[in-house]
């Protein structure tokens, strides 16, 4: 396991989300070897680290390689119950675009899998929790920041599941997924962590939920941000309750997979990154 210093630039070298097993368009899905999806480099053990601190992960860049692929298969996706035929296409990036057949999209390369260990047991990387994961949050690209409550020492952080275009919610199951390189930087905050990783941009802030469905997910973002709010704003629940319905958006990084994601996005003006880190604390 290779150890690393906070402060360190550290690139990520990763495959696809089928561990680089489709080579054409013709491949037969079912021989695809499913237990290598998902798979993340990693982990790190990053020093100084230690329960109870956030892990700061700024992305520094996420280089993809030159070709990707989407797939969809019977059963998969938002629309799983509908009759179709499985397809794989292979798609291929140039000059910051993608092509799809002849609709052109600018690419935006994020990464799908990134987290640390859990406080106890395991989690496959298909699945996202506290720790992170598979989150699929289209955000976490070149330029964000991502806080991640810690629980082990070292947070034995690892990525992976590149995709060069994603839309939430990835309706089918798959984005354009790639392999590539990810670089980022690490810093820690001590002696304070969120519920759940946190997703920074240059003017908002995402808290990252999950659920056994959508509603699910939605209950865990809607209930804390509403507490972020009652701490930035010492607010009784009502009056915090009412000001996230003016100032909070709620937003599907993903509907298909076995853990529905949804994230709770609020301006910077609103809350500052301590009022989102004071898990464990009033209220």
């Amino acid at each position: 396991m290779a150890h690393v210093k906070l402060k360190d630039v550290v690139i990520f070298e990763t495959l696809d989300a089928l561990s680089n097993q489709i080579k054409d368009e013709n491949v037969r899905l079912e021989t695809i070897d499913l237990t290598k999806r998902n798979p993340a480099t990693g982990p790190i053990y990053v020093e100084n680290v230690e329960p109870g601190d956030t892990l700061v992960v700024e992305i520094l860049d996420v280089a993809p390689s030159e070709r990707g692929w989407i797939r969809v298969y019977p059963g998969g996706g938002v629309l799983h119950d509908k009759l179709f035929k499985p397809k794989v296409k292979l798609l291929h990036l140039e000059n910051e675009t993608v092509k799809f057949n002849n609709i052109g999209m600018p690419i935006k390369p994020m990464i799908g899998v990134l987290g640390v260990a859990p406080s106890e047991g395991e989690f496959p990387t298909i699945t996202p929790s506290y720790h992170g994961g598979n989150m699929d949050v289209a955000l976490i690209t070149k330029g964000s920041k991502v806080y991640l409550p810690v629980f082990v020492e070292g947070a034995l952080l690892a990525l992976g599941d590149l995709h060069a275009v994603q839309g939430d919610g990835e309706i089918c199951s798959t984005a354009v997924e790639i392999s590539g390189e990810v670089k980022i930087r690490l810093d820690v905050i001590k002696g304070m962590r969120p519920k759940y990783p946190i997703v920074e941009l240059e003017d908002s802030y995402s808290i990252v939920t999950f659920g056994h469905s959508l509603d699910d997910a939605l209950y865990r973002a809607s209930e804390e941000v509403v507490k972020s709010l009652m701490r930035a704003h010492g607010l009784e629940f009502e009056e915090a309750y009412m000001l996230s319905s003016l100032i909070v958006n709620l937003r599907v990084n993903q509907a298909v997979n076995p853990m529905r994601g949804i994230r709770a996005e609020i301006p910077k003006k609103y809350v500052k990154l301590n009022d989102l880190l004071n898990y464990g604390q009033s209220p």
